[in-house]
């Protein structure tokens, strides 16, 4: 009996040990795996990797219209050219609007048709919406929309492959101004200043309650630091993704190793 008993020990001794050596590996590899996942994931495109000081702002318009001509009277001012994601229902409701941004050198680009919950359509559906809106905006424009912000930020790698099977590039940002929060001037401003880096793209709303206020005092911080304001499209890597631009597990658009 004390014979069983002493085997039984030692099988629980070597079965105690191999349960900790597996506790070790795993701890030791969880990192990478999660690394490995993040890697695999479908991103879009949040900032680039700039050496200049150079920058995009945009707007994303899907509700309100009051402000539209102040914020093109405030850029006018400075010889800034933005990029202004806009829903299909708001182009319905305000193609003037519409047509004005374009007039005004500014990028016109899509922000689905009827701001759904993109991930919660399917392949087919989300295909379906980004055409409608793009339609809308080129029937105004003269111009297709190349890039997309989706709705509420939301994706996964479902929405990011469809839009990419699109020759589209999904847009979001680096830069969160929140001034959907009602957020003041002075609080948006030292927000967007402070945290803006070469090749960060900063997000706005239109109709965004303090934006027009904060708008003039950001631009001049900003120009006084160096930097030089782009649309989107310009401050984009040009080439082929994973060709000449890679996408790290941040967002951020990086050259390709090798390429220049």
């Amino acid at each position: 009996m004390r014979k069983i008993f002493m085997l039984r020990r030692k099988h629980l001794a070597v079965l105690a040990c191999v349960l900790a050596a597996a506790a070790i590996f795993y701890a030791v590899s969880y990192p990478a795996a999660v690394g490995a996942y993040a890697a695999k994931r479908q991103l879009p495109i949040y900032c680039v990797q700039r050496d200049q000081k150079v920058l995009s702002i945009s707007f994303d318009a899907a509700w309100g219209n009051e402000d539209t001509q102040q914020l093109i009277d405030i850029l006018a001012k400075y010889n800034v050219k933005a990029t202004f994601f806009v829903v299909g229902e708001w182009v319905d409701k305000y193609p003037e609007s519409v047509k004005a941004l374009h007039d005004a050198g500014h990028e016109v680009m899509n922000h689905s048709n009827d701001h759904a919950h993109m991930t919660q359509l399917s392949q087919d559906q989300i295909i379906a919406d980004v055409n409608a809106c793009n339609d809308k905006i080129e029937a105004v424009t003269g111009v297709r929309p190349t890039l997309i912000r989706p709705p509420y930020g939301e994706y996964d790698d479902k929405v990011i492959t469809a839009i990419r099977s699109m020759g589209m590039e999904p847009i979001q940002w680096d830069v969160d101004s929140l001034d959907w929060k009602d957020l003041s001037a002075g609080e948006i401003t030292k927000r967007v200043v402070s945290k803006v880096q070469p090749g960060s793209i900063v997000l706005f709303h239109n109709a965004a309650l303090h934006t027009p206020e904060a708008l003039p005092g950001i631009i001049e911080a900003l120009l006084q630091e160096g930097y030089s304001f782009v649309p989107i499209s310009q401050i984009l890597l040009p080439g082929a993704y994973n060709t000449d631009y890679t996408i790290d597990h941040t967002g951020r658009q990086c050259p390709a190793s090798g390429s220049t």
